[in-house]
């Protein structure tokens, strides 16, 4: 049994432009027996899916390109939420109303089996009820991705730069209504754990530092470059913005930490067993339970550690992997001395990476991308975090990174892995060969799914190492601490949300098998605290990939082209795992028979 196999225990498959309301409601499809109505129907499903999802959240819209709505926020009340959730349930009906065997072989075959895996896997979460407790430190707090907006909103006309300022002016309700479901929240039982909401409050003061015109939300003026318009989004930041950002903090801090639970796992919420089941299933796209997940982790890293011996044997003098990393942590030559060091080695690295993508795929998309360091009040937060520009090329994709204390960001840690991680061959390359990829539905130009999404990023990392990319051996070490720390993933998130792991012990196990500082530890634990299940996402994808690669080089042999099965791998966007390896064994089987055609 190969090591992916033995990960997923034979994983199976989990599922056999605005639209007007009326459309999207209009309840299950008749029974469709032509192909051309099945077709039409799954096509029109999907197109409803994606423009009703960024309709009903424009502000998750910054990260993957669409041209949402650039004017608000969305409403995320109990009401509204309601009201969303019985549109999902419509469109599912609806597909499971088309026989799945008329499709085959149609350009709806992929986004008809991914719209349906995908409201599937979005309905089974709702146990979560993660709206109730969403205080997150990581992307997913208000916090953190509002910047993200506020960077990519569209300036430069007079419509724009009122849309803007709509936008802002609304900032301060979608808080007022993340007060009101906290609250909700706390009175049916469900709260984030209190180490999370103190990094959170530490997040808002930062945020409440600094002048309006120093605030994230001020960058569409220093873009725009009108004086009315700055002095007016400003006077909006200072009246209304900081205000509702107050009042959260206030809210936090006084009541909503008193309430928090101890307990760091989902599992303490109700339903929190089923909410990690789902949770799984919905980021990584395969059905795994915690247990499985544990194991696989501990294997990986065994596997890992011994690539890390041979590094140490080779460059460093040990083969002892705890002497190893400490060695590496504490070597000042290993570590960076000023902010513009850790820009300027990032820059060197993307364009070193984008200068070799030839090589490795037949298509190569055009879009730059732009590297942002973190803005002041995020210097906690760790990693990097990678957002699309606009379908058009008119606005970069952005990798963001921090740069705060280049004294306690190490080489070993995996910043260069992590860099291609985010840019190329990783995250940019992926979400860009959708964007500008011919024949790519919406769909699957603008949703995410982490299976292959971050697996895809992983599996680059070491694509980058094949590639010759990286400066040095201690950079080597820190592409494998980067996986051990995916490694650690596995064995830490179930560990903490289903095997009653404490905050300490997830973080001397990442102290104890990565390269990673302890403010870096910190942060991931507190990330994989936040939400559930995500973290295991990449070493899941990323081994499925390998394994894949694998099976189409021993079947195809010489006839084997890595740009061809790279280019199969993504051309679609971030499918689900399970439909990402029946696409691959299309393509070897599609290979094999022009072989036997003598093609």
């Amino acid at each position: 049994m190969n090591r992916v196999k033995h990960l997923l225990l034979v994983a199976v498959c989990c599922a056999a432009c605005d639209q007007p309301e009326s459309a999207v409601n209009r309840g299950p499809a008749p029974g469709l027996e032509s192909p051309s109505d099945a077709v039409s129907q799954a096509l029109a499903i999907a197109d409803e899916y994606v423009a009703g999802y960024y309709d009903e959240f424009p502000e998750e819209a910054y990260e993957t390109g669409y041209p949402a709505a650039f004017d608000r926020m969305g409403n995320h009340g109990a009401a509204e939420r309601a009201a969303w959730q019985a549109r999902e349930d419509a469109w599912l009906a609806r597909l499971e109303a088309i026989d799945p065997v008329l499709l085959e072989g149609t350009d709806a075959a992929v986004p008809y089996r991914f719209s349906r895996e995908r409201l599937e896997a979005a309905t089974a979460r709702r146990v979560c009820r993660t709206e109730l407790w969403n205080v997150s430190p990581t992307w997913t707090g208000w916090q953190n991705f509002f910047p993200g907006v506020f960077a990519k909103q569209p300036v430069g006309t007079e419509q724009a730069r009122s849309n803007a300022i709509a936008r802002a002016r609304d900032v301060a309700r979608y808080i007022d209504t993340e007060i009101e479901n906290l609250r909700i929240g706390m009175q049916e039982g469900y709260t984030a754990p209190g180490s999370n909401v103190e990094r959170v409050i530490g997040q808002l003061e930062g945020m409440l530092s600094v002048w309006p015109e120093e605030s994230p939300f001020y960058d569409p003026a220093i873009r725009d470059g009108d004086e009315a318009f700055a002095k007016e989004l400003a006077a909006v930041i200072s009246d209304e913005i900081f205000p509702a950002v107050r009042r959260y903090r206030l809210f936090l801090a006084s009541e909503y930490l008193p309430a928090s639970r101890n307990e760091i796992g989902v599992t303490s919420d109700p339903g929190g067993r089923d909410c990690y089941l789902a949770s799984v299933l919905f980021h990584a796209t395969l059905p795994l339970t915690p247990e499985e997940i544990h194991e696989a982790g501990l294997r990986e890293m065994e596997r890992i550690q011994n690539e890390m011996r041979d590094i140490g044997s080779r460059s460093f003098g040990t083969d002892n992997v705890t002497e190893l990393l400490s060695r590496v942590r504490e070597d000042p030559a290993n570590r960076f001395e000023t902010p513009e060091q850790i820009v300027a080695f990032a820059q060197e690295a993307v364009d070193r990476a984008r200068a070799a993508m030839p090589e490795w795929f037949g298509f190569v998309p055009q879009a730059e991308v732009a590297l942002k360091p973190y803005p002041e009040y995020m210097r906690v937060t760790g990693g990097g975090f990678y957002s699309a520009g606009a379908a058009d090329g008119s606005t970069p994709g952005t990798y963001e990174f921090g740069t705060f204390e280049p004294s306690d960001l190490n080489r070993g840690g995996g910043f260069e892995a992590t860099t291609f991680h985010e840019t190329y061959p990783g995250h940019h390359m992926q979400v860009y060969v959708g964007l500008e990829g011919p024949g790519v539905h919406p769909i699957l130009k603008y949703f995410f799914s982490s299976g292959l999404g971050e697996g895809w990023a992983l599996y680059t990392e070491r694509l980058a190492d094949e590639a010759g990319l990286y400066t040095a051996d201690v950079d080597r070490l820190g592409m494998l601490s980067n996986e051990a720390f995916r490694a650690a993933r596995l064995v830490v998130d179930p560990g903490i949300h289903a095997l009653g792991w404490s905050r300490q012990d997830a973080v001397d196990y990442m102290l104890a098998n990565t390269a990673a500082s302890e403010g870096e530890v910190e942060s991931e634990v507190s990330r994989y605290i936040a939400v559930p299940g995500q973290a295991t996402a990449y070493l899941t994808g990323s081994l499925v990939i390998q394994d894949l690669r694998r099976k189409a080089e021993a079947a195809l042999g010489d006839r084997f082209d890595i740009r061809a099965f790279h280019d199969r791998v993504i051309q679609d966007g971030t499918v689900t795992l399970t439909m990402l390896q029946a696409s691959i064994d299309e393509w070897i089987e599609a290979q094999l028979g022009e072989a036997a055609n003598g093609e």
